[in-house]
């Protein structure tokens, strides 16, 4: 591949994860604004037309909702075009970039499937939590797919589970347990947009009133697993360090440690704060960010070692 095609390669993988952290966001401003129906049960036209004219701001924010993924999905395509067209059999950008492409194939039936089945707006059933729960692991496993085909795409190894077996399963621990903070997560603020609560003490009472939604009485979980996966990562950060002591994951450790404690100040800005639009959607942001930086982490850390060089 020569060094303009790789160059390229390079952007455009980093510019397809970027790009899609913004649509997440969007699709996470959709759901907060109550905005999932705009386009009524209708996909992948909206109100039965493939170019509507926006009658309500909710549309209008739907539709966008709608464009943007029908871009981001564009995108992986082309993704998965250059990398099999431009390198060589068996290189990981291959395998990163296919993965990405059946992720993002699923990703739209699911967001499909949420307003086929009319599980948006003022939707308050557990179905809907659950699907939405399908529907946001599904996207962290795209957005780790897209990140490690960015990462491969700057000439990185591919990854050697066998040769850190207790880094990788210390790192497979902690990425399930940050998928449970982001599931616990997506059900606490589905329940903040669907029963908002007037003040502090009315949304502590809610959580643990026996006649309130169970939405609501789910919610306390979010900040419990929420506590002990911080630990886990903290862990993470320092065992890839010591176990192989490259640059890289040095750098990624230290970079893992600031995004969590972010994390949390913001968690408990949400708390006391009820949960206001903007917060939640930049809450969602660095729970994004704090999963790629995780994700590379682990591909620094498990990375395979250079073949010894001939004597």
């Amino acid at each position: 591949m020569s060094e303009t095609r790789a160059r390229l390669l390079r952007r455009f993988a980093v510019t397809s994860v970027a790009y899609n952290l913004a649509v997440i966001v969007w699709g996470a401003f959709v759901r907060a604004t109550g905005s999932g129906a705009g386009c009524g049960d209708h996909w992948p036209m909206c109100n039965g037309e493939v170019l509507p004219r926006p009658r309500s701001l909710e549309m209008l924010i739907e539709f966008t909702h709608r464009l943007t993924s029908g871009v981001s999905l564009v995108a992986v395509l082309a993704l998965c075009f250059m990398s099999f067209r431009w390198t060589a059999p068996g290189h990981p950008v291959r395998r990163g970039a296919a993965l990405s492409g059946l992720l993002m194939v699923s990703e739209a039936l699911l967001g499909a499937g949420l307003v086929l089945f009319r599980l948006v707006a003022g939707n308050t059933s557990m179905t809907r939590a659950w699907f939405g729960a399908a529907h946001l692991v599904n996207t962290f496993a795209l957005v780790a797919a897209l990140t490690l085909t960015a990462w491969w795409s700057f000439g990185h190894r591919r990854l050697a589970w066998r040769q850190h077996p207790r880094l990788a399963a210390t790192f497979a621990i902690t990425m399930f347990a940050t998928l449970a903070v982001a599931v616990t997560g997506s059900i606490a603020a589905l329940g903040d947009t669907l029963f908002p609560a007037r003040s502090f003490a009315e949304g502590y009472a809610q959580d643990f009133s026996a006649g309130a939604h169970l939405l609501l009485r789910l919610r306390i979980w979010h900040p419990v697993v929420a506590l002990a996966t911080t630990c886990a990562l903290v862990t993470c950060a320092f065992a890839g360090y010591v176990t192989t002591r490259r640059n890289s994951t040095r750098t990624l450790g230290f970079a893992l440690v600031a995004v969590v404690l972010t994390q949390v100040g913001l968690g408990v800005a949400n708390v006391f704060l009820l949960a206001p639009v903007w917060l939640q959607l930049l809450h969602l942001l660095v729970a994004d960010l704090l999963w790629v930086t995780l994700v590379l982490l682990a591909a620094s850390a498990l990375e395979a070692e250079e073949p010894a060089a001939a004597e």
